[in-house]
């Protein structure tokens, strides 16, 4: 069981350790780590449910972390709450992301894949009738035609 004193002293290191991080100390990033990286695991992996996914947003948070220090107050809040804030916050982008994969891989399901139809036999034979006679044209009139047939201009 935890004292009173001791409490307060985490407190107290906790605060130090905040400031670290915030001055840009790489070493606080590791010691904040070092406490709070199971806690941030455990929540993503309690949200996401895979444990890759709890991985991966654990290494984002803390990566997060180190970008906005600046923006870490530690007389504002302890260090563990600012953490699981980002840790809430990448929880949140996963599942989005999540979601909106899974919306995309519907609206792709749904979609019917069919070859065009193969031409008719008739309409083939019809082609090759028609540009046999507009070899015969003159070539300004055959250009022109054949823009019309074949291109649909």
């Amino acid at each position: 069981m935890i004292e009173h004193g001791e409490l307060s002293d985490l407190d107290a290191a906790d605060r130090a350790m905040a400031r670290q991080l915030a001055a840009g100390d790489p070493s606080a990033l590791r010691a904040a780590f070092d406490r709070y990286g199971g806690l941030v695991h455990a929540i993503a992996l309690r949200r996401l449910g895979v444990p890759q996914d709890a991985e991966d947003v654990t290494q984002q948070v803390f990566v997060r972390a180190w970008r906005g220090r600046t923006g870490l107050d530690p007389e504002r809040g302890a260090l563990g709450a600012w953490l699981v804030g980002i840790t809430r916050r990448q929880v949140a982008d996963r599942l989005a992301l999540r979601r909106r994969d899974l919306e995309l891989a519907d609206r792709v399901g749904r979609l019917s894949f069919r070859p065009p139809p193969a031409p008719a036999p008739d309409s083939v034979v019809e082609a090759l009738a028609v540009a046999d006679e507009l070899n015969h044209l003159p070539d300004q009139v055959g250009t022109v035609m054949r823009l019309a047939f074949f291109d649909d201009l």
